[in-house]
């Protein structure tokens, strides 16, 4: 992936990143032998690497460059409150206006009764942040007991030590890694496409809330202090829920008191066309929400824990001996809370919710042709939150075997047609800005296209597929 005029040169930003930089997922056999794609600017939804070649952006940075790179207006407001107030402590008594001003912000646009705000860098720190406000709500009201973390297999909630504990994706449980023993109970993952031979959707809701049924009374309702679940599964290959799953989840937890996170960090400001999915996508309102990338469209690291009056009741509930004793430095920093008010703004003036379910709803039906394809078994997800599976049978629905690594293949003729699609295991997922023209998903959708017929002929040849 490495920029080629980059290559071999000493000092070069590629050299120097091969030398010393260890990202985040590094496969080493590959990164030893390509090195990086070296991106030197980017503006709108494209991005450009050291060589000069642009691409159409179709992961968003990382689900989160929702307006769209170099934006003036965000500039200068971050310039504005760096001049103004660059750092403010906000432990215990101290606050900022852009912090405050967000949270105020926040409360407005969360469901219901979801007014108060932690904040922290990321969405892994307001992953951790919710699971930690969980435990500590049921310890004041005189329930401590309540520890276990429900969670799915599929899921993915960060890279912190707790974060990668309560998540389950495929590929991310390193043997060489260590995780928190006994927290966290894994129940099913509400994937429709791969769900049991002969069960119906309906059937498959039925049997997901029958399995939550029996691990609350295997586990024991005192024992258990929330279920976190993202709306839409992202990382884990965006599995939306079948219809009526979150509800009904929602209402079993809530009759034994367990309380319900909703990670949107990737579903939330615009990405399926609300601010948050939760409660206007599936109709469910949650006791804690978790936002962070679009947030500020990835232009500063925020995080936030959004959390109800009920749990805030509690909690701030008189005791002299009764500290919070969780935090970071950069909790509500005034810059970082600055970009996020400006990219609401945003948002909100150039109706980005409103385009994305106009554009979105264009470009899940265009991604949806390519289910034609021999080798792709589903294409799902909402607006622009999308992704392809692909399988060597469309009955059997049997994957393609590792050693094709298709969707790494696929993902490398994209870029070489001006295209980055994000691969992951059998699948390509797309998250791009969400100022996507219908033009411009064109463009993305044809040239996928032609990148799967690509090396589906090529997997041919070689023997890999039939």
């Amino acid at each position: 992936m490495a920029a080629a005029m980059d290559l071999g040169s000493s000092g070069s930003a590629w050299q120097k990143d091969y030398d010393h930089f260890l990202h985040p997922w590094t496969h080493f056999d590959s990164f030893k032998r390509d090195g990086s794609l070296v991106i030197r600017d980017a503006q709108g939804a494209y991005v450009t690497d050291t060589a000069g070649k642009r691409y159409l952006d179709g992961i968003g940075g990382l689900w989160c460059v929702n307006i769209g790179y170099g934006r003036k207006e965000m500039a200068q407001a971050i310039s504005d409150q760096v001049l103004k107030l660059s750092f403010s402590n906000t432990f215990t008594d101290c606050t900022n206006e852009p912090a405050a001003e967000l949270a105020a912000k926040l409360a407005a646009l969360a469901p219901g009764a979801l007014n108060h705000v932690a904040y922290s860098v990321s969405g892994s720190c307001a992953n951790d942040t919710a699971i930690r406000l969980a435990h500590y709500y049921h310890a004041r009201r005189g329930e401590p007991e309540r520890r276990v973390i429900l969670s799915r297999y599929n899921s993915y909630h960060g890279s912190t030590y707790l974060g990668m504990t309560v998540g389950n994706r495929d590929g991310d449980r390193s043997p060489h890694f260590r995780y928190i023993d006994g927290l966290v109970h894994h129940l099913a993952a509400p994937y429709a496409y791969r769900r049991p031979e002969g069960m119906s959707e309906a059937q498959f809701t039925d049997h997901l809330v029958d399995e939550l049924i029996a691990a609350i009374r295997d586990i024991g309702a005192a024992n258990i202090a929330a279920f976190i679940a993202e709306p839409i599964q992202g990382a884990g290959g965006v599995v939306p829920p079948p219809a009526g799953y979150l509800p009904r989840m929602r209402e079993v937890l809530a009759s034994y008191g367990i309380l319900f996170i909703a990670d949107e960090v990737v579903t939330g400001f615009g990405r399926i066309g609300h601010w948050f999915a939760s409660y206007d996508e599936f109709g469910i309102e949650p006791d804690i929400l978790v936002a962070a990338k679009g947030l500020t469209s990835g232009y500063l690291p925020l995080g936030a824990t959004i959390y109800s009056d009920r749990i805030h009741e509690v909690i701030s509930a008189a005791d002299p001996q009764a500290w919070f004793t969780h935090g970071f430095t950069y909790s509500g920093h005034p810059v970082c809370c600055a970009a996020a008010l400006k990219n609401i703004q945003i948002m909100a003036e150039e109706n980005l919710l409103g385009h994305v379910r106009t554009v979105g709803d264009y470009f899940e039906t265009r991604l949806k042709e390519l289910a034609s394809l021999p080798l792709v078994g589903d294409v799902r997800g909402r607006r622009f939150m999308m992704c392809v599976e692909y399988v060597a049978d469309k009955v059997t629905r049997a994957h393609v075997p590792e050693a094709a690594n298709m969707s790494r293949r696929i993902a490398q003729r994209c870029e070489a047609k001006g295209l980055l699609v994000r691969p992951l295991g059998h699948l390509d997922i797309m998250s791009p800005p969400l100022i996507l023209t219908r033009q411009q998903c064109d463009f993305l959708v044809d040239n996928l296209r032609e990148a799967i017929i690509e090396v589906t002929h090529e997997l041919r040849h070689e023997g890999l597929v039939s």
